[in-house]
């Protein structure tokens, strides 16, 4: 399991340099926003009850030591590590998140039902958001992200996480995903291991829909699915298809909308990927 461990946190090094971690820990990853980071305690059985907090959100810890967290597309310039131990110390680590820039598009004279949904759905929207919050609430002590990650699908990116775009002078939420533009009816395969928690066909924003719990508050979205695969408590393997390519909900074309978080924090999803 170490072995596997370390050759993964290899595999995620980011160009980003990496920050010395606290006496006792070894981690890796992109300290960037959007970034995600994994590491260790060491010899945790000699710590019973050693807590880790990300301001004031608890780090879940594996059986030997495991965990991750990540930082979210508009994390502030340092964040601050706690360390409870067992003992009664407390020591607090400022980490140092690099900013990044992100495409702007303003898009004007469109048909006001493009920009905002009726209201007659608006209790739908409601409903669903709720859903989609409660499942990336979970937590689990998997360690399916440990696998690594692949793409999903094949084909050209069509958009970025972080991009962002003003409709007739209203700017809207930023994209939290990797686009990948494919046929209709183009496979989807799980990125990584794990439980699915969420198969949804028709959904608002997103039609057809899969998240998938890979543990320690990892999961990952797949939307616009044409077709849904799999069922609610289905543990799926990596690669495993789990739909295909459609442009159900609010979709302009075929294409995958995948997106990974860490609980609620929004992570880049392409930035674990390898390259192509």
């Amino acid at each position: 399991m170490i072995r596997i461990f370390a050759a993964l946190l290899l595999l995620i090094a980011s160009p980003v340099l990496a920050q010395s971690p606290p006496a006792g820990i070894t981690w890796q990853g992109d300290f960037s926003q959007g970034g995600l980071v994994q590491g260790r305690v060491q010899n945790p059985g000699a710590q019973p009850g050693l807590k880790l907090m990300l301001g004031q959100r608890r780090v879940p810890l594996g059986p030997n030591g495991e965990f991750v967290f990540g930082f979210g597309r508009d994390e502030p310039a340092e964040a601050v590590l706690i360390i409870e131990r067992p003992d009664g110390r407390r020591s607090e680590h400022k980490l140092s998140i690099a900013p990044r820039s992100y495409d702007i598009q303003r898009i004007e004279g469109l048909p006001p039902a493009q920009v905002t949904p009726p209201p007659s759905v608006l209790d739908r929207i409601k409903r669903e958001n709720a859903k989609i919050a409660e499942v990336r609430r979970r937590e689990t002590p998997s360690l399916d992200f440990l696998g690594g990650w692949i793409w999903p699908a094949d084909g050209p990116v069509s958009g970025v996480y972080g991009s962002q775009r003003i409709l007739n002078g209203e700017p809207r939420q930023p994209h939290f995903g990797l686009d990948i533009a494919a046929p209709a009816g183009s496979p989807v395969r799980a990125s990584t291991a794990g439980i699915v928690t969420l198969a949804e066909k028709d959904l608002y924003f997103t039609g057809g829909t899969v998240i998938i719990d890979h543990g320690q508050g990892i999961n990952g979205a797949y939307s616009h699915l044409a077709s849904v695969t799999v069922k609610v408590g289905q543990h799926v393997k990596q690669g495993e298809v789990i739909g295909t390519v459609g442009a159900t909900g609010r979709a302009t074309g075929p294409h995958l909308d995948w997106r990974v978080n860490w609980f609620d924090v929004r992570l880049d999803p392409q930035r674990l990927l390898p390259a192509r």
